[in-house]
């Protein structure tokens, strides 16, 4: 796809997170554990092994009590959507990882994956998962896994999907019921388990959807807008401070 086709495409999905609202609770980090099949770790004592699809981050403003302020920041991928600097679908030598043009959405083709790890040193924003181990979970959730999502084995990446597979049960549902299946909507589980509503999700073509709408605020802003990656993750604060840890590494 052209740089002219991709800008002209009518279906973008993206996601706006409210950070004057979240209070840190972290359900949407839970929600999208149980949904996409997230294993545990093993050994507890590893963290730093531990597979987060959502990542939750506390922002700080450098000063001390009674000036001193936080915010919560959820991560999940930010689905680069530049047509030209997507960092880890250009690095993937097996095409394991990849944009799908129709959506916007970037997607992980795990069966693909040779473990080689090069989208994950491409990524700015560590929003990829090495899986050092199989799959395991306590015993009496193993009967809970979601049957539309596979697990993944050791020795491959995973990352957030935005829950595609609930894009593709709209689309079969919309093709039953004779509707147009392009840019259909639906909800990810982080976005339908959030308790404040911090967190929208929808078609950033559409400039009637209220997702659109809310990345033109003036409170706007993204993660490291200057490497030109074009996420379509969009921050809202009313803190100047918190906008401008945007342009800060995360890590």
């Amino acid at each position: 796809m052209s740089k002219k086709e991709h800008e002209k495409s009518s279906v973008r999905y993206g996601m706006v997170i409210d950070l004057d609202k979240c209070t840190g609770c972290m359900a949407c980090a839970v929600a999208c554990q149980e949904e996409n099949n997230i294993s545990f770790l093993k050994d507890d004592s590893i963290k730093t092994r531990s597979i987060n699809w959502m990542r939750i981050y506390k922002l700080e403003n450098g000063k001390k009590y009674p000036e001193h302020r936080h915010v919560i920041l959820p991560r999940p991928c930010m689905h680069c959507d530049s047509p030209h600097h997507s960092p880890c679908t250009f690095v993937c030598p097996v095409n394991a990882t990849q944009r799908d043009e129709e959506t916007g959405i970037v997607n992980q083709v795990y069966p693909r994956c040779i473990g080689c790890r090069y989208c994950m040193a491409a990524c700015p924003y560590y929003a990829r998962n090495f899986n050092w181990w199989d799959p395991t979970w306590p015993k009496d959730m193993v009967e809970m896994l979601n049957p539309d999502v596979s697990t993944r084995m050791r020795g491959v990446v995973e990352k957030c999907t935005f829950c595609s597979h609930r894009l593709l049960k709209a689309k079969d549902k919309a093709r039953v019921n004779g509707e147009n299946p392009k840019g259909i909507e639906y909800t990810p589980a982080c976005v339908e388990a959030c308790p404040t509503g911090a967190i929208v999700f929808g078609n950033l073509h559409d400039p009637e959807s209220e997702v659109a709408k809310l990345s033109k605020d003036k409170r706007a802003f993204r993660l490291l807008e200057k490497l030109k990656t074009e996420p379509k993750v969009y921050y809202l604060s009313s803190h100047e401070w918190v906008r401008k840890q945007g342009d800060n590494d995360l890590k």
